[in-house]
């Protein structure tokens, strides 16, 4: 039936053909990735290098392919600035101007010494540092997004590097005219300034029309009911800002995550991330195959010497240049290491430059442009291998610390007069949410802690507000042995790096491996692992927000206090096991201000407690816990006044009033029969003395 068809009409029929084949190859070659426990980003950058022009030649229209995986590109950085709020944005102020500068700047002068040494021409010579400076925005910032490390040290720095790297785009292409002849210096340093002038005011434009003007629109288009609608209004507005900025001579993917940073802190961010997520992964698998396509086989067997060559410039020599500009920032050895593997790849705008200046006669496009393409991909490949194993990598980091002690940083800035003699104290490594919630407890019992973080801003808020804070690093023995680890009554881990926490544990346990440690990690399946990596305890996210989430449920249905426990116990016994008591909302009688302190609670007589059998005088729960009992149902009936010489039988739900103290007391003599010491006549003894008794 081709004869029915146009030219038009075979060309797209052979175009989604194509797409079809290409994807199918991506979902193959990513199942083997799965089952090599490989990243999937490294199966479809080797479908791409397998279907495309320089492999088996699979896709004819890599146009139309690359138009696809550019709106990808967009999508992918939009939702990872809906996860990334201007709140966020503001702490990696310091690593954008600084560390980016550092990074770009002295990769590109490293880079034009080697070039210049091996005999290549300085007009040469600058469009490829400037090209192997620029790394992979959306290959790593989806990484580290996976591995949920934006917020650990080497993240704020990785990213405020690559944001920094987008943005000095915009100089490098317009010095490649004046470079090949076309320009003076004075029109260079002119075009340069005012193209920079022009980014700015698109930044500001574009966040003043995010924050004023979008959400109204977004509040129009919900008001509708459609969801279509609504999906192809996130479209528009994100394709739009990113070539209004685009035309403003900032990358289409800085505008996408711009727009994205913006609206996080709109009432829409949550859902705009829901609905927009399954276009953007297929769009994205088009990207990462379509720069896999741009690996050169042939450039390989051609010249295997000069792409290894360059191969390892970019990855050791560029990750080396990286961790040194991270190490000028004060950030101790292993983060800056990290973060140098985590820069150590070719970036897709590497291209651009390149493909700029062969196009300027500055570089042969059948020469240093190929080889060059071919080692930068071969650098992306590897990429989501290094961050995948960056952990094991990180042993690395003992080549800088030489030059680490020669900048005076030390992995722990603890002084050590600051906590000699110190026993029995609890050390805290990580001072988030969960960091400052145990701190508080600590301190209204009166026990010494220690706080360990890798955010200098947070220990400078932290020492404000008078804690015993330090900046130190707690994967280094160094740091422990100067907050006294051996000597402390337990260690607290809840940093965000895994990669950093299985290096925590390793160095506890040359440095205190008597004193327990408990973790705190995402997700229950890393829970054996670290257990065998010497963890005493280990709390899972996942498992607590289960267990949270059910109890409440519970709550909400009327289900009595008692049960909830039991149905929370068998959750624990079955997941992570640890013995932390649940923490409820309790029912108040705050109709009347008076008792508005007083808390009700139900229990249900089940046949295994103390409670069943006896009456309420012979249990004398007010004298013995202060919690009194209002009332009794019995049989779907509901006693205000129950009879105190009346035996309790199973089935009986008591109703008990009391202060938070007396209800919790009551609830464990009823199971037990015993009274728990009241919490006011209990005394805290020092630390040391515990340890000493154990």
């Amino acid at each position: 039936m081709n004869f029915l068809l146009t030219d038009a009409d075979m060309a797209r029929f052979h175009t989604l053909q194509e797409i079809g084949v290409v994807l199918g190859v991506g979902v193959v070659a990513s199942l083997v990735m799965a089952r090599l426990k490989l990243p999937a980003v490294t199966g479809l950058l080797l479908a791409g290098a397998i279907c495309g022009p320089y492999g088996a030649g699979f896709i004819s229209d890599v146009k139309s392919l690359e138009l696809l995986a550019e709106v990808g590109v967009v999508l992918l950085l939009f939702t990872i600035g809906l996860e990334f709020p201007l709140s966020r944005f503001k702490k990696i102020g310091k690593p954008l101007f600084i560390g980016g500068t550092l990074q770009v700047g002295l990769t590109v002068l490293a880079s034009m010494g080697i070039c210049m040494a091996l005999g290549i021409g300085f007009k040469a010579a600058v469009p490829i540092s400037f090209a192997i400076s620029l790394s992979s925005t959306a290959i790593v910032l989806r990484a580290l997004q996976d591995r949920g490390e934006v917020d650990a040290p080497h993240g704020r720095f990785i990213v405020g590097t690559l944001i920094y790297q987008d943005l000095c785009v915009i100089p490098m292409l317009l010095a490649l005219p004046v470079l090949a002849g076309a320009g003076d210096t004075g029109g260079l340093m002119l075009n340069i300034g005012a193209a920079l002038a022009q980014a700015a005011v698109a930044v500001v434009v574009t966040y003043l029309i995010a924050k004023l003007v979008l959400p109204f629109i977004l509040r129009r288009v919900d008001k509708t009911r459609s969801r279509e609608i609504f999906i192809l209004s996130i479209l528009s507005i994100c394709i739009g800002i990113a070539f209004a900025t685009g035309y403003a001579g900032l990358s289409l993917a800085l505008g996408a995550f711009l727009a994205g940073i913006v609206l996080a802190e709109s009432a829409f961010a949550t859902r705009a991330l829901t609905d927009v997520m399954p276009l953007r992964d297929v769009l994205n698998a088009l990207f990462f195959i379509s720069l896999g396509m741009l690996f050169n086989w042939r450039a390989v067997e051609e010249a295997p010497h000069i792409v290894a060559g360059v191969f390892l410039l970019i990855v050791l020599g560029k990750g080396l240049v990286a961790s040194l500009a991270a190490l000028a920032m004060r950030f101790p050895a292993r983060a800056a290491w990290i973060a140098g593997l985590g820069l150590a790849q070719f970036g897709e705008f590497g291209t651009v430059i390149l493909k700029t200046a062969s196009l300027k006669g500055l570089l042969e496009l059948d020469g240093e442009v190929r080889w060059i393409t071919a080692a930068g991909v071969l650098s992306m490949f590897v990429t989501p291998l290094i961050l995948r194993f960056s952990p094991h990598l990180a042993a690395g980091a003992v080549l800088l610390r030489p030059l680490e002690k020669l900048l005076g940083i030390s992995p722990g800035s603890t002084p050590v007069a600051a906590t000699r003699g110190v026993t029995g104290h609890v050390i805290i490594a990580g001072f988030g949410v969960t960091g400052r919630s145990l701190a508080a407890a600590l301190k209204s019992l009166g026990v010494r802690y220690i706080i360990l973080e890798m955010n200098a801003e947070s220990v400078q808020q932290a020492r404000k507000d008078g804690e015993e804070a330090f900046y130190g690093d707690a994967t280094a023995e160094e740091t422990l042995n100067h907050v006294r680890a051996e000597h402390a009554a337990a260690i607290v881990v809840t940093i965000n790096d895994p990669g950093a926490l299985d290096r925590c544990l390793d160095s506890v346990h040359r440095a205190a491996p008597e004193v327990p440690v408990i973790v705190r990690t995402r997700f229950l399946s890393e829970r054996d692992r670290l257990q065998r990596l010497g963890a005493t305890e280990v709390v899972t996210v996942e498992v607590e927000a289960a267990v949270e989430i059910m109890a409440r449920v519970l709550r909400q249905l009327g289900i009595p206090r008692n049960v909830i426990d039991r149905e929370v116990a068998l959750v624990r016994e079955n997941t992570q096991g640890t013995a932390r008591s649940l923490t409820l909302p309790r029912n108040s009688l705050a109709d009347m201000q008076e008792l508005a302190d007083l808390k009700v609670e139900s229990a249900l007589v089940n046949g295994r407690e103390f409670a069943q059998g006896k009456t309420l005088s012979q249990l004398d729960l007010r004298a013995r816990t202060g919690a009194s009992v209002i009332a009794l149902r019995r049989g779907g009936e509901l006693a205000s006044q129950p009879k105190a010489d009346e035996a309790l039988q199973v089935g009986d739900i008591l109703y008990l009033v009391g202060s938070l103290e007396s209800i919790r007391n009551a609830l464990v003599f009823l199971e037990s029969g015993e009274v728990p010491q009241r919490l006011s006549e209990r005394a805290v003894a020092p630390a040391s003395d515990a340890r000493d008794s154990s």
